[in-house]
């Protein structure tokens, strides 16, 4: 496997661990300053500061109990930017607290910084779904 695509699979591994166990302090370890995060269609925060609140938000709107996972993923890499295509499962309970599933095609962009590791600069679990979004 190509050993951009297997550091990046390891950076996302790490990212949805942190998620699953809400650790956003490390989880924004992995995002740029000037990082973008699609919260939901038609909202975005940029900064790792709105991110890591909306990570806040997002967990207690799900009642603490996301945990995501990813399955097949596809890069695209162009000197120090990569696109990650990827298909994202998200399993939270429901109101009636009953497990739910939700798939996605995800979009990230990375850029590798000067130090020589990968951030996120770009988070959009939506993938190209925004499109269909009113």
């Amino acid at each position: 496997m190509d050993a951009v695509l297997q550091e990046l699979k390891h950076i996302i591994q790490a990212c949805d661990r942190a998620i699953t166990a809400e650790d956003f302090d490390t989880l924004m370890t992995y995002y740029a300053d000037d990082a973008t995060l699609v919260v939901k269609p038609g909202m975005h925060v940029t900064g790792r500061a709105q991110i890591r609140r909306a990570f806040v938000a997002i967990a207690e709107y799900f009642k603490h109990s996301m945990v995501v996972t990813q399955g097949e993923m596809k890069v695209v890499e162009s000197g120090d930017t990569a696109l990650v295509l990827m298909q994202t499962m998200l399993q939270t309970k429901g109101d009636d607290g009953q497990p739910v599933t939700t798939e996605r095609r995800a979009t990230y962009v990375f850029r590798k910084a000067s130090a020589g590791q990968w951030l996120c600069v770009i988070d959009n679990s939506y993938g190209t779904d925004l499109i269909d979004a009113v």
